[in-house]
């Protein structure tokens, strides 16, 4: 049984922690600042708390998940490959570009194992569409349209240290885009507005937003992000090719539905994203058991993470200039 190290015990953290074992590890350390959360999640997975440098200098670790907070990610995978370890890193890599970039030597070679957490390439719904669109089900893929609309907006507090929407949330979606149309935009148009609520706007931050991504051969994808939707987590892809549409709609609480002289009505969506995407979640967890036994190459690694901060920061400075930005 492999040892893992996880850094963070937050939200993310404790999910990533609880899908360990699931895969035949065992959760060796938990690493946190906030000494209260780190023994918490210890004490629920029967790990120990330990410090950075100890979970990095111990031989027995085979891999570490680098759960804590976004600033701290690009350093951390840095110091985890360079210590001789599997890394599976939540998104983004880091938020600025140019300190991303300047990590190629060290993160994108032959010993760096980097896994990147864009989870949504996990999700049952959303694999099972890209297979689909692989088969040529409804002939070449011409146009992709992906909502991305949050239940509610997140604390104040949260969206200050997030690096904004596009880097925060709709990094998710470039992700896609990339995988989907399985060719790299070339420009880039973005527009946003601060609808959902003032104080995301005082913090620097917008909330809503719609970017137009193409690519060299012609396809178009529209991306619609809002932090409120007023009607739950909306995630659905819509796939339009020379033959037809595939669509992947938003997940419902069960699949009871009801009739009456009104109309129809069917359950509520999931919530929550960890509810949402916990298939997901637990599949790319497999995906880095697989890794650590040598059985595959990392599906997302360096490389993805740092195309889609590049179309994070595009979409940004297109909504600060108000024109198309050529990648």
């Amino acid at each position: 049984m492999q040892n893992i190290a996880i850094l963070g015990a937050g939200r993310i953290g404790r999910i990533h922690a609880h899908n360990v074992a699931a895969q035949g590890l065992r959760l060796k350390y938990v690493v946190d600042p906030m000494a209260d959360a780190a023994a918490s999640l210890a004490a629920e997975v029967g790990a120990m708390v330990g410090g950075l440098e100890t979970a990095l200098g111990d031989a027995s670790i085979a891999g570490v998940i680098i759960a804590s907070s976004t600033d701290t990610h690009l350093d951390y995978c840095l110091r985890a490959v360079a210590a001789g370890k599997a890394v599976f890193c939540e998104k983004p890599i880091d938020l600025d570009l140019a300190r991303a970039r300047g990590a190629q030597k060290e993160l994108n070679c032959a010993k760096a194992r980097l896994f990147l957490g864009f989870n949504r390439r996990f999700d049952p719904h959303f694999q099972a569409l890209k297979s689909k669109l692989a088969a040529g089900v409804v002939g070449k893929l011409e146009t992709l349209h992906i909502t991305s609309h949050d239940p509610s907006p997140p604390p104040i507090a949260y969206v200050k240290v997030s690096g904004g929407l596009f880097k925060d949330m709709a990094i998710h979606d470039f992700d896609m885009a990339r995988w989907l149309l399985d060719e790299e935009p070339t420009a880039v148009f973005a527009s946003a507005s601060c609808l959902v609520d003032p104080a995301i706007g005082e913090a620097g931050d917008v909330d809503t937003a719609k970017t137009l991504l193409r690519t060299a051969s012609g396809k178009l994808c529209v991306i619609s992000n809002s932090r409120r939707s007023g009607y739950g987590y909306d995630q659905r892809l819509e796939a339009y090719g020379s033959g037809g549409l595939i669509r992947a709609d938003n997940v419902l609480e069960s699949t009871v539905s009801r009739w009456q002289e009104q109309g129809a009505a069917s359950d509520l969506f999931q919530n929550f994203f960890l509810d949402r995407y916990a298939d997901a979640y637990r599949r790319e967890m497999a995906h880095f058991a697989r890794i650590l036994r040598s059985e595959v190459e990392p599906s997302v690694g360096y490389a993805d993470g740092v195309a889609a901060l590049a179309l994070a920061e595009a979409a940004a400075e297109s909504v600060r200039t108000g024109k198309v930005v050529s990648l």
